[in-house]
C-alpha cells in the first residue's frame, strides 16, 4: 500500500514541470511581448538600486562601488547634524508637498465636475484644449513666459499700473515664490489631471442622476451624493500615487523658476542633491535621495491602509 501511494502521488508532481512547459508554449507570443517591457523595466528599475550602497561608502568615483570605503550611516548623520542646508531643503519639500495634496491636487477634481455639469459642448472642448496645451510644453518655456507676464515690466505689473498700484517682484521675493509655485503646477498640469476624473464621472450611472432629479436633490446635492461617491474609487487610487511621490514635488518646476534670491525659499530635496552631485559629493547626494524614496514608501504603505480601513474595497492592494 505505502509503494502505491507513493507512485501515486509522484505521478502528479512529475507531471507539473511538463503542464507549466506546456503553457508556456501555448501563450508563447504573450509572453513574447511581455520579455521585452520586463527587460527594459529590470534595467532601469531595479538594476540601479545597486547604487543604492554609494549613500553608504565614502564613495570615488576612480574606486567604484566595491571599492570605496564602508562608512555605514555618517552620509545620514552629516545630513541632519552637520550644517542647515538639509534641513531647509527638507522643510521646503514638505511645505511644497502639503501645498500639493491640499491645493494642486483637488483642482483637476474640481475642473472634471465643473465640465461634467456644463451643458455648452462647445465651451467644455474649448476649456479641455486650453487647460491640457501647458502640459505639452517644457516648464523651460513656462518658466519663461512666466517671467514675461511677472517681470518688473512684464503684463501683471502693466494691468497693476493703470489702476495706479505699485509694480510687485512677483519672482523675486520669497514670501511670493510659494504662490507661484501653487499657481503655476495648477496651471501646467490641472487639464492634463482632470482626463481621468472626466472619464471616472462618465462611468457614472446617468440613472443615478436622474433619481437624485426626481427626489429633489440640487445640483451641488448631486455632485456630493452622486458624482463624488462615483469617482472616489479613483480619487482614492491617485491619492495613493500621489502620495507615494509625497517628496517629489516637481524639480523642472523649481528648478527654472528658482532665483539667487529665492533660493532659501526654493530649494528642494531634489536641488540639494544636484548640488552635491554637481562637486562630486556623491554620497550625501545618495543619502539624500535613498532618505527620500524610503519616506515615499513608507507614506504609501501608510496611506493603503488608511484607505483599505476606511472602504476594504479600495486601495494599491
Amino acid at each position: 500500500m505505502s509503494s502505491t501511494s507513493a507512485i501515486t502521488t509522484a505521478a502528479p508532481a512529475e507531471g507539473r514541470p511538463r503542464k507549466l512547459l506546456r503553457s508556456y508554449w501555448r501563450h508563447r507570443y504573450f509572453i513574447a511581448m511581455f520579455l521585452p517591457g520586463f527587460a527594459v523595466f529590470v534595467l532601469f528599475t531595479y538594476a540601479p538600486m545597486y547604487g543604492i550602497l554609494i549613500a553608504f561608502k565614502d564613495y570615488h568615483i576612480l574606486d567604484g562601488v566595491a571599492g570605496s570605503e564602508w562608512v555605514g550611516l555618517a552620509n545620514f548623520h552629516s545630513l541632519f547634524f552637520s550644517g542647515s542646508d538639509f534641513l531647509n531643503a527638507l522643510r521646503n519639500t514638505l511645505v511644497f508637498a502639503c501645498l500639493n495634496l491640499l491645493v494642486v491636487f483637488p483642482a483637476p477634481i474640481v475642473l472634471a465636475i465643473i465640465l461634467s455639469e456644463c451643458r455648452w459642448k462647445w465651451f467644455v472642448r474649448l476649456v479641455q484644449t486650453i487647460s491640457y496645451l501647458p502640459h505639452f510644453i517644457s516648464w523651460v518655456v513656462l518658466s519663461g513666459i512666466l517671467f514675461q507676464f511677472l517681470g518688473q515690466l512684464g503684463t501683471v505689473n502693466a494691468l497693476l499700473g493703470l489702476f495706479g498700484l505699485p509694480a510687485q517682484s512677483w519672482l523675486y521675493e520669497p514670501d511670493k515664490f510659494y504662490g507661484i509655485y501653487v499657481l503655476s503646477a495648477i496651471w501646467a498640469g490641472i487639464g492634463w489631471g482632470a482626463i481621468i476624473y472626466i472619464a471616472a464621472l462618465a462611468g457614472v450611472d446617468t440613472e443615478l442622476y436622474e433619481a437624485a432629479r426626481v427626489d429633489g436633490a440640487s445640483r451641488w446635492q448631486r455632485i456630493r451624493h452622486v458624482s463624488l461617491p462615483g469617482i472616489a474609487p479613483t480619487i482614492s487610487i491617485m491619492f495613493l500615487l500621489q502620495i507615494s511621490h509625497f517628496l517629489v514635488v516637481g524639480f523642472d518646476q523649481i528648478y527654472n523658476l528658482m532665483t539667487p534670491i529665492t533660493q532659501d525659499s526654493a530649494d528642494i530635496l531634489d536641488t540639494y542633491v544636484l548640488r552635491h552631485v554637481l562637486t562630486f559629493d556623491y554620497s550625501q547626494g545618495m543619502a539624500a535621495s535613498l532618505f527620500q524614496s524610503v519616506i515615499g514608501l513608507i507614506l504609501v504603505v501608510i496611506g493603503n491602509r488608511v484607505v483599505r480601513r476606511l472602504d476594504p474595497d479600495q486601495g494599491l492592494w
